[in-house]
């Protein structure tokens, strides 16, 4: 029984009604939820069975007919969903992404090892992020991404945003994934929604305490640079459920909890799937 965002059920039902009453399933798409900028997502429906591409890369549905599709950072202009059914029918969809502009911070004051680490650590480095690429590539049938209305994981002051670049005493670093909440270090973490834990790690190199929770469909929630750990590997949790506490762990300059989402290996906006997205102060 789908217990979806009431917003999107009268979307999808707006869009049946005056779009595609009189077709039959085959030629159905319904658009759930549609984040359509760069760092957004789709939320479509179609019929069970039923093979979506996008930006040529193939998606499954679920038994439901449902998937979630993420737009990357720097995605942007004209693009279609080709929707081919069971019997081969195949349907194109158009979505406009908008482009989106983003913010430039410069953070001094970072352990230079951080910044450039030593080649003693390249080799944990490199099987640290395996072991994250691992745990975020885990497909399971959980629903909860789409049974269940986001809640931002942590109160705090909003100090990084998606998408921002940072320079790292003076050297630029990769874009910023995630969405960073101030706050001091013990103040409690909570499941955004339920999913299955499945990585739990206290000392990563630049991330410190690391918690990875599936939600299902492709779509996962990380939570960076926790003092402490309240859940393990394997673990189910209910939205709301305390996982952990914020700390200083990693490669940071002071106590925050950075919540990134992945769907389906794309970087996503978390804070597009919250009810008001968060913006920095």
């Amino acid at each position: 029984m789908m217990l979806i965002n009431p917003k999107r059920i009268v979307r999808a039902f707006a869009l049946y009604f005056i779009c595609f009453v009189g077709q039959s399933w085959a030629n159905l798409t319904i658009v759930i939820q549609m984040k359509g900028m760069s760092g957004g997502h789709a939320i479509l429906q179609v019929m069970p069975g039923s093979e979506v591409t996008f930006k040529q890369r193939n998606f499954a549905v679920d038994s439901e007919g449902f998937v979630a599709i993420g737009f990357g950072r720097d995605v942007a202009g004209l693009h279609e969903f080709e929707v081919m059914s069971p019997d081969g029918k195949t349907t194109i969809e158009s979505v406009w992404i908008e482009a989106r502009e983003y913010r430039i911070s410069r953070v001094n004051g970072v352990d230079q090892s951080r910044v450039n680490p030593p080649d003693s650590v390249t080799q944990r480095i490199i099987a640290e992020a395996k072991l994250v690429n691992d745990a975020r590539s885990k497909q399971s049938e959980l629903t909860n991404w789409r049974e269940e209305v986001f809640i931002a994981p942590a109160t705090g002051r909003i100090s990084g945003v998606y998408g921002s670049q940072r320079f790292y005493n003076g050297q630029p670093g990769s874009p910023h994934w995630g969405i960073d909440f101030a706050a001091p270090t013990g103040t409690t973490i909570i499941a955004p929604a339920g999913g299955k834990v499945v990585l739990a790690e206290k000392d990563l190199y630049f991330s410190g305490g690391t918690i990875v929770i599936d939600h299902g469909g492709g779509l996962t929630s990380s939570f960076l640079h926790m003092s402490k750990l309240l859940v393990k590997n394997g673990q189910l949790v209910r939205q709301g459920e305390v996982i952990g506490l914020i700390g200083a762990t990693g490669r940071v300059t002071g106590p925050h909890l950075d919540w990134r989402m992945n769907l389906h290996g794309e970087r996503i906006d978390a804070g597009l799937w919250l009810p008001s997205t968060p913006t920095a102060d």
